[in-house]
Protein backbone atom coordinates (compact mmCIF):
# COMPACT_ATOMS: atom_id res chain seq x y z
CA UNK A 1 0.00 0.00 0.00
CA UNK A 2 1.28 3.65 -1.08
CA UNK A 3 2.10 5.78 1.81
CA UNK A 4 -0.68 7.83 2.41
CA UNK A 5 0.46 11.33 3.00
CA UNK A 6 -1.11 14.95 4.38
CA UNK A 7 -1.47 17.39 1.40
CA UNK A 8 1.46 19.29 2.94
CA UNK A 9 3.77 16.49 2.24
CA UNK A 10 2.44 15.90 -1.61
CA UNK A 11 5.34 17.93 -3.03
CA UNK A 12 8.42 17.92 -5.57
CA UNK A 13 8.48 16.09 -8.60
CA UNK A 14 5.40 13.91 -9.29
CA UNK A 15 5.57 12.08 -12.12
CA UNK A 16 2.53 11.08 -14.49
CA UNK A 17 3.10 7.80 -15.37
CA UNK A 18 1.86 6.48 -18.86
CA UNK A 19 0.04 3.10 -19.44
CA UNK A 20 1.39 0.79 -20.74
CA UNK A 21 -0.75 -1.29 -23.52
CA UNK A 22 0.17 -4.30 -25.37
CA UNK A 23 -0.42 -5.00 -29.26
CA UNK A 24 -3.99 -5.76 -28.15
CA UNK A 25 -4.44 -2.55 -26.55
CA UNK A 26 -4.67 -4.22 -23.27
CA UNK A 27 -2.95 -2.91 -19.84
CA UNK A 28 0.34 -4.69 -19.84
CA UNK A 29 1.37 -5.10 -15.92
CA UNK A 30 4.87 -5.98 -16.72
CA UNK A 31 5.60 -3.27 -18.20
CA UNK A 32 3.28 -1.04 -15.92
CA UNK A 33 5.14 -2.51 -12.77
CA UNK A 34 8.80 -1.99 -14.72
CA UNK A 35 8.00 1.73 -15.37
CA UNK A 36 6.74 2.00 -11.90
CA UNK A 37 10.36 0.79 -10.83
CA UNK A 38 12.36 2.53 -12.82
CA UNK A 39 10.61 6.34 -11.55
CA UNK A 40 11.50 4.68 -7.95
CA UNK A 41 15.07 4.61 -8.90
CA UNK A 42 15.31 8.02 -10.48
CA UNK A 43 14.12 9.39 -6.61
CA UNK A 44 11.03 10.86 -7.33
CA UNK A 45 8.72 12.24 -4.67
CA UNK A 46 5.57 10.92 -5.60
CA UNK A 47 3.58 9.15 -8.43
CA UNK A 48 0.17 9.26 -10.59
CA UNK A 49 -1.87 7.01 -12.74
CA UNK A 50 -4.49 7.70 -14.95
CA UNK A 51 -3.54 11.39 -15.73
CA UNK A 52 -3.43 12.69 -19.42
CA UNK A 53 -0.30 11.29 -19.88
CA UNK A 54 -1.36 7.90 -18.75
CA UNK A 55 -3.89 8.11 -21.42
CA UNK A 56 -7.14 8.35 -18.67
CA UNK A 57 -9.29 10.05 -20.75
CA UNK A 58 -9.04 6.14 -22.71
CA UNK A 59 -9.90 4.25 -19.76
CA UNK A 60 -12.69 2.04 -18.11
CA UNK A 61 -13.68 2.50 -14.68
CA UNK A 62 -12.19 -1.30 -13.69
CA UNK A 63 -9.33 -0.31 -15.89
CA UNK A 64 -8.70 2.52 -13.76
CA UNK A 65 -9.08 0.75 -10.57
CA UNK A 66 -6.30 -2.20 -12.07
CA UNK A 67 -4.13 0.25 -12.84
CA UNK A 68 -3.99 1.86 -9.36
CA UNK A 69 -3.99 -1.27 -7.98
CA UNK A 70 -1.32 -2.51 -9.56
CA UNK A 71 0.91 0.68 -9.10
CA UNK A 72 -0.08 0.94 -5.60
CA UNK A 73 1.42 -2.60 -4.81
CA UNK A 74 4.70 -1.92 -6.54
CA UNK A 75 5.33 1.29 -4.72
CA UNK A 76 4.28 -0.28 -1.65
CA UNK A 77 4.96 2.62 1.18
CA UNK A 78 7.71 4.22 -0.63
CA UNK A 79 5.97 6.91 -2.35
CA UNK A 80 2.42 8.55 -2.25
CA UNK A 81 0.47 7.99 -5.22
CA UNK A 82 -2.22 9.99 -6.99
CA UNK A 83 -5.07 8.54 -9.34
CA UNK A 84 -6.54 10.66 -12.01
CA UNK A 85 -10.11 11.07 -12.77
CA UNK A 86 -10.99 12.35 -16.16
CA UNK A 87 -14.95 11.82 -16.90
CA UNK A 88 -17.74 13.86 -18.19
CA UNK A 89 -19.78 14.04 -15.95
CA UNK A 90 -20.00 14.17 -12.07
CA UNK A 91 -21.66 10.89 -12.04
CA UNK A 92 -18.61 9.55 -13.93
CA UNK A 93 -15.91 11.21 -12.25
CA UNK A 94 -17.45 9.86 -8.72
CA UNK A 95 -17.25 6.17 -10.01
CA UNK A 96 -14.08 6.31 -11.10
CA UNK A 97 -13.00 7.63 -7.50
CA UNK A 98 -15.19 5.57 -5.23
CA UNK A 99 -13.17 2.90 -7.38
CA UNK A 100 -9.84 3.72 -6.65
CA UNK A 101 -11.15 4.71 -2.61
CA UNK A 102 -9.31 1.56 -1.08
CA UNK A 103 -5.80 1.85 -2.62
CA UNK A 104 -4.54 4.16 -0.64
CA UNK A 105 -4.05 6.76 -3.07
CA UNK A 106 -3.29 10.17 -0.75
CA UNK A 107 -5.43 12.65 -3.57
CA UNK A 108 -7.26 12.67 -6.92
CA UNK A 109 -6.29 14.63 -9.82
CA UNK A 110 -9.81 15.47 -10.88
CA UNK A 111 -10.19 17.59 -14.47
CA UNK A 112 -13.72 19.57 -14.85
CA UNK A 113 -16.11 18.13 -17.37
CA UNK A 114 -14.62 18.45 -20.71
CA UNK A 115 -16.53 16.80 -23.87
CA UNK A 116 -18.36 20.48 -25.29
CA UNK A 117 -19.62 21.83 -21.80
CA UNK A 118 -18.90 24.59 -20.17
CA UNK A 119 -20.13 24.75 -16.44
CA UNK A 120 -20.81 28.06 -14.34
CA UNK A 121 -18.74 28.60 -10.94
CA UNK A 122 -21.84 27.45 -8.97
CA UNK A 123 -22.09 24.02 -11.05
CA UNK A 124 -18.48 23.73 -11.03
CA UNK A 125 -18.27 23.79 -7.24
CA UNK A 126 -20.93 21.17 -6.88
CA UNK A 127 -19.25 19.12 -9.33
CA UNK A 128 -16.17 19.04 -7.41
CA UNK A 129 -17.71 19.13 -3.76
CA UNK A 130 -20.17 16.04 -4.79
CA UNK A 131 -16.48 13.56 -5.76
CA UNK A 132 -15.29 14.56 -2.26
CA UNK A 133 -18.63 13.36 -0.40
CA UNK A 134 -19.37 10.76 -2.33
CA UNK A 135 -15.29 9.37 -1.73
CA UNK A 136 -13.57 10.95 0.83
CA UNK A 137 -10.18 11.79 -0.87
CA UNK A 138 -7.96 14.68 -1.05
CA UNK A 139 -8.67 16.69 -4.92
CA UNK A 140 -6.37 18.23 -6.49
CA UNK A 141 -8.54 19.98 -9.76
CA UNK A 142 -6.45 20.16 -12.87
CA UNK A 143 -7.06 22.66 -14.91
CA UNK A 144 -6.32 21.77 -18.53
CA UNK A 145 -9.47 21.90 -20.44
CA UNK A 146 -9.60 25.19 -22.64
CA UNK A 147 -13.26 25.32 -23.27
CA UNK A 148 -14.21 24.76 -19.55
CA UNK A 149 -10.84 26.49 -18.15
CA UNK A 150 -11.50 27.86 -14.43
CA UNK A 151 -10.39 31.04 -13.88
CA UNK A 152 -7.95 31.35 -10.36
CA UNK A 153 -10.43 33.76 -8.75
CA UNK A 154 -12.91 30.39 -8.71
CA UNK A 155 -10.03 27.97 -7.95
CA UNK A 156 -9.03 30.12 -4.92
CA UNK A 157 -12.46 30.38 -3.74
CA UNK A 158 -12.73 26.18 -4.36
CA UNK A 159 -9.67 25.95 -2.29
CA UNK A 160 -11.28 28.05 0.14
CA UNK A 161 -14.90 27.06 0.25
CA UNK A 162 -14.99 23.15 -0.93
CA UNK A 163 -14.07 20.80 1.84
CA UNK A 164 -11.39 18.79 0.15
CA UNK A 165 -9.81 20.78 -2.56
CA UNK A 166 -6.45 21.02 -1.71
CA UNK A 167 -4.96 22.52 -4.68
CA UNK A 168 -4.70 23.27 -8.33
CA UNK A 169 -2.07 21.55 -11.32
CA UNK A 170 -2.44 24.46 -13.54
CA UNK A 171 -1.54 23.40 -16.84
CA UNK A 172 -1.66 24.97 -20.63
CA UNK A 173 0.54 26.68 -20.45
CA UNK A 174 -0.58 29.66 -18.56
CA UNK A 175 2.11 30.66 -16.20
CA UNK A 176 0.52 33.81 -15.52
CA UNK A 177 -2.03 32.06 -14.17
CA UNK A 178 0.48 30.13 -12.38
CA UNK A 179 1.32 32.92 -10.94
CA UNK A 180 -1.59 34.73 -9.69
CA UNK A 181 -2.36 31.40 -7.93
CA UNK A 182 0.82 31.28 -6.15
CA UNK A 183 0.72 34.88 -5.19
CA UNK A 184 -3.00 34.74 -3.84
CA UNK A 185 -2.77 30.66 -2.33
CA UNK A 186 -2.93 30.29 1.92
CA UNK A 187 0.07 28.56 3.01
CA UNK A 188 -1.80 25.64 2.81
CA UNK A 189 -2.71 25.32 -0.74
CA UNK A 190 -0.95 23.05 -2.56
CA UNK A 191 -0.04 24.52 -6.47
CA UNK A 192 1.77 22.17 -8.68
CA UNK A 193 2.99 23.30 -12.63
CA UNK A 194 2.35 21.49 -15.64
CA UNK A 195 3.31 23.82 -18.08
CA UNK A 196 6.68 21.42 -19.30
CA UNK A 197 8.21 24.06 -21.61
CA UNK A 198 8.33 26.77 -18.45
CA UNK A 199 9.46 23.98 -15.58
CA UNK A 200 12.16 26.40 -14.38
CA UNK A 201 10.40 29.52 -13.58
CA UNK A 202 7.07 27.17 -12.66
CA UNK A 203 9.75 26.32 -9.55
CA UNK A 204 11.41 29.91 -9.07
CA UNK A 205 7.60 31.14 -8.71
CA UNK A 206 7.63 28.82 -5.40
CA UNK A 207 5.05 26.26 -7.53
CA UNK A 208 5.09 23.03 -4.38
CA UNK A 209 5.49 20.45 -7.04
CA UNK A 210 5.25 19.82 -11.15
CA UNK A 211 3.04 16.97 -12.20
CA UNK A 212 4.06 17.13 -16.17
CA UNK A 213 4.59 14.76 -19.06
CA UNK A 214 8.32 15.94 -19.40
CA UNK A 215 8.79 14.88 -15.30
CA UNK A 216 8.24 11.10 -16.86
CA UNK A 217 10.17 11.36 -19.89
CA UNK A 218 13.17 12.84 -17.72
CA UNK A 219 12.70 12.33 -14.48
CA UNK A 220 16.05 12.08 -12.86
CA UNK A 221 16.76 15.49 -14.75
CA UNK A 222 13.85 17.45 -13.37
CA UNK A 223 14.73 16.32 -9.86
CA UNK A 224 18.55 18.00 -10.66
CA UNK A 225 16.35 20.68 -11.49
CA UNK A 226 14.10 20.71 -8.78
CA UNK A 227 17.24 20.46 -6.25
CA UNK A 228 18.81 23.50 -7.83
CA UNK A 229 16.32 25.59 -8.20
CA UNK A 230 15.69 24.95 -3.99
CA UNK A 231 18.95 25.56 -3.61
CA UNK A 232 19.58 28.87 -6.00
CA UNK A 233 21.87 27.25 -8.14
CA UNK A 234 20.21 29.40 -11.49
CA UNK A 235 22.88 28.94 -13.91
CA UNK A 236 22.76 24.60 -13.05
CA UNK A 237 18.89 25.43 -13.82
CA UNK A 238 19.19 27.63 -16.75
CA UNK A 239 21.34 24.77 -18.13
CA UNK A 240 19.39 21.93 -16.93
CA UNK A 241 16.10 24.23 -18.22
CA UNK A 242 17.68 24.48 -21.33
CA UNK A 243 18.20 20.59 -22.57
CA UNK A 244 14.47 19.37 -20.46
CA UNK A 245 13.17 22.45 -23.59
CA UNK A 246 14.92 20.66 -26.41
CA UNK A 247 13.14 17.65 -25.07
CA UNK A 248 10.13 19.09 -25.14
CA UNK A 249 10.00 20.43 -28.43
CA UNK A 250 10.96 17.31 -29.86
CA UNK A 251 8.01 15.48 -27.68
CA UNK A 252 5.40 18.15 -28.43
CA UNK A 253 2.56 17.31 -31.09
CA UNK A 254 -0.83 15.95 -31.42
CA UNK A 255 0.71 12.53 -30.93
CA UNK A 256 2.43 13.51 -27.48
CA UNK A 257 1.48 10.67 -25.48
CA UNK A 258 3.30 8.63 -28.46
CA UNK A 259 6.63 10.15 -28.81
CA UNK A 260 6.54 10.26 -25.00
CA UNK A 261 6.50 6.46 -24.76
CA UNK A 262 9.05 6.42 -27.93
CA UNK A 263 11.15 8.32 -24.96
CA UNK A 264 10.42 6.47 -22.64
CA UNK A 265 11.87 3.71 -25.14
CA UNK A 266 15.23 4.76 -25.31
CA UNK A 267 15.83 4.97 -21.86
CA UNK A 268 15.29 1.03 -21.37
CA UNK A 269 11.34 1.06 -20.74
CA UNK A 270 9.35 -0.26 -23.11
CA UNK A 271 5.86 0.58 -23.03
CA UNK A 272 4.19 -0.61 -25.80
CA UNK A 273 1.19 0.92 -28.07
CA UNK A 274 -0.81 4.04 -27.71
CA UNK A 275 -4.68 3.03 -28.14
CA UNK A 276 -5.72 4.29 -31.25
CA UNK A 277 -6.46 6.32 -33.15
CA UNK A 278 -3.45 7.81 -32.18
CA UNK A 279 -0.44 7.46 -34.21
CA UNK A 280 3.29 6.11 -33.47
CA UNK A 281 5.96 8.60 -33.48
CA UNK A 282 7.04 9.39 -36.99
CA UNK A 283 10.53 8.90 -38.22
CA UNK A 284 11.31 12.35 -37.62
CA UNK A 285 10.11 12.52 -34.53
CA UNK A 286 11.59 10.04 -33.51
CA UNK A 287 15.06 11.58 -34.79
CA UNK A 288 14.57 14.59 -33.11
CA UNK A 289 13.94 12.62 -29.70
CA UNK A 290 16.55 10.86 -30.30
CA UNK A 291 18.82 14.34 -30.43
CA UNK A 292 17.60 15.57 -27.62
CA UNK A 293 17.69 12.60 -25.22
CA UNK A 294 21.61 12.52 -26.10
CA UNK A 295 21.48 15.89 -24.92
CA UNK A 296 20.39 14.94 -21.70
CA UNK A 297 22.11 11.16 -21.08
CA UNK A 298 25.15 13.36 -21.61
CA UNK A 299 23.63 15.30 -18.73
CA UNK A 300 23.17 12.34 -16.18
CA UNK A 301 27.08 10.82 -17.15
CA UNK A 302 28.39 14.66 -16.28
CA UNK A 303 26.12 14.68 -12.96
CA UNK A 304 27.07 10.78 -11.97
CA UNK A 305 30.90 11.55 -12.44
Amino acid sequence: MPRIVAPAELVGILPPLVTPFDADEEIDVKALRAATRFMLEQGVHGLVVGGSSGEGFNLEVDELRRLTAETAEEIGDSVPLIAGVIANSTRGAIARAKAVADLGVSALQATPVHYIYKTDDEAMIRHFRDIYEAAGIPIIVYNVVPWNYLSPALLLRMMREVPGVIGVKQSAGDLKMLADLLNNARPEDRIYAAIDALLYPSMALGSHGVISMLTSLAPRQCMALWDAVKRGDNARSLDLHRKLLRLWNAVFADNRIATAKYALSLQGVPVGVCRRPTIPATAAQQAAIRVAMADLTDEKQAAAA
